[in-house]
């Protein structure tokens, strides 16, 4: 059904008032962004929201970790955003994950669930997108294409919302491409998402590298650079790359590398301090501290990159970012490239 947005959250609002069920689905499409609503966000007192991020490695969910952000938006208005291109979903490309059920039938404890697929770069102008976006008191990015998240929101008023949002204390959260755009610094894969860690070492300045900076400004993330589905696609050697290549970019930064794996996800407080909550034993969020400048950073050459402090943050360990810490690691390492080749000291199993 292909409708204005202004039109259906009028309809929602009426179908609020009169009906006593639990889920309610109203969806609507324009040509430039989808979106729909589950629940009843109308007449619903809310608890107060509390500031965090949640940073998810991708491949499936911890639900342990959604009841902490649905608490953290004080059981209000959910908004999921995705970005998509114009392409009509077919077997090939089957429609997404129904996060209105997930949340709430499963999760449970939140008011309403909606959310918005932007196609193009003109949604991120749209006042009834901005309204959705500014009224939500949870945010989450869904997986996908960081590229299009970056081509449709830099310098746009939805990335003002999301910074505006996380700022009013209100928790923002992200999976698979959803965490590769949280970071301050972000590897957007405009060319390909498939570049090992081999091809990023042996030459950083490869072109198929692509990185965007001043799409989300959080403090809690200044400095920081992420990976998504970390261990499973091995992308240790990516990320020592990224960080060699925000090194030259911000040589007076302190940075950090946060490499998720897939079925873990870092939970944030407001000042940086966390845990990680998982649905599978060996998953864990990574922790890249480096010590160093890169010691050879050039285009054409492999990298060299000593002495990075790693550490594998499980349920028992406590991060804090902003004293660069991890306490009770799951596992301790230090990594360096040397001449394009990863090593680790001690040996990694």
């Amino acid at each position: 059904m292909h409708r204005n947005l202004r039109s259906h959250t009028q309809r929602i609002a009426l179908i609020a008032s009169v009906s006593t069920l639990l889920l309610t689905n109203t969806k609507a499409a324009s040509e430039h962004y989808e979106y729909e609503i589950a629940g009843n966000p109308q007449g619903t007192t809310y608890q107060p929201t509390e500031g965090a991020l949640m940073l998810m490695g991708g491949g499936g969910f911890v639900d342990d970790a959604f009841r902490w952000f649905i608490q953290k938006a004080g059981g209000g208005r959910i908004v999921v955003l995705a970005a998509s291109d114009k392409t009509p979903a077919s077997p090939k490309r089957p429609p997404s994950f129904d996060y209105g059920k997930y949340l709430l039938e499963t999760i449970g404890g939140c008011a309403s669930v909606e959310r918005i697929v932007f196609k193009d770069r003109e949604a991120s102008h749209d006042p009834e997108v901005l309204k959705v976006i500014r009224q939500a008191h949870g945010i989450f990015l869904s997986g996908g294409a960081q590229s299009r998240y970056a081509d449709y929101w830099k310098a746009t008023p939805v990335a003002e919302a999301l910074d505006a949002h996380v700022r009013a204390g209100r928790p923002l959260g992200g999976s698979s491409a959803g965490l590769a755009v949280l970071g301050d610094w972000c590897y957007t894969a405009h060319v390909t998402a498939r570049v090992t860690g081999e091809i990023a070492l042996a030459d950083p300045f490869d072109s198929r590298l692509t990185f965007e900076s001043d799409l989300l400004h959080l403090e809690m993330m200044r400095g920081v650079i992420t990976e998504t589905h970390f261990s499973n696609r091995k992308r240790e050697g990516r990320l020592m790359t990224f960080l060699a290549r925000y090194a030259l970019a911000e040589p007076t930064t302190p940075l950090i590398g946060i490499g998720v794996d897939e079925k873990a996800v870092l939970c944030l407080e407001p000042k940086g301090r966390g845990r990680v909550m998982t649905a599978a034993p060996q998953a864990r969020a990574w922790l890249y501290f480096p010590q160093h400048p890169p010691a050879e950073l050039a285009a054409g050459q492999p990298l060299t990159y000593y002495g990075v402090k790693v550490f594998g943050a499980g349920p028992e360990s406590i991060v804090d970012l902003s004293k660069r810490r991890v306490e009770k690691p799951a596992a301790q390492h230090e990594a360096s490239a040397i001449s394009g080749q990863l090593k680790w000291t001690p040996e990694k199993p």
